[in-house]
């Protein structure tokens, strides 16, 4: 199942910088169903490098797309500490969605926007 549930994904979804990804956290499941938290840790990662390229800092080797965003799909825990589904879904929606507005605005302009060095 995709995590990205919003039925107008870049609508009105409130946009989110590097620094409050970079700063997120959430709730540790237990015993319930969770995503494996190296798994989220590691794409939150990479998308924290591409949104600070996007707001003027040098490109990272690989930026992160929406596309890539919104197709991840994370190992599951249940009887191991993992992250809470919902918070993390959350987060990646405001994140492919800012992805999104950057992407939109970089095609609009040409292949150079967004890409400070």
């Amino acid at each position: 199942m995709a995590w990205f549930r919003s039925r107008d994904p870049f609508g009105s979804t409130h946009r989110i910088t590097a620094d409050e990804v970079a700063s997120a956290r959430f709730t540790v499941t237990s015993f319930r169903a969770g995503y494996d938290s190296e798994d989220v840790d590691a794409l939150l990662a990479d998308c924290v490098e591409t949104l600070r390229w996007r707001e003027g800092s040098s490109r990272p080797e690989a930026p992160v797309t929406t596309k890539q965003v919104v197709d991840t799909r994370f190992g599951q825990t249940k009887f191991r500490a993992g992250y809470d589904q919902d918070e993390v879904d959350d987060l990646l929606d405001r994140v492919a969605a800012t992805l999104h507005d950057a992407e939109s605005v970089s095609d609009a302009d040409g292949p150079s926007a967004g890409s400070a060095s």
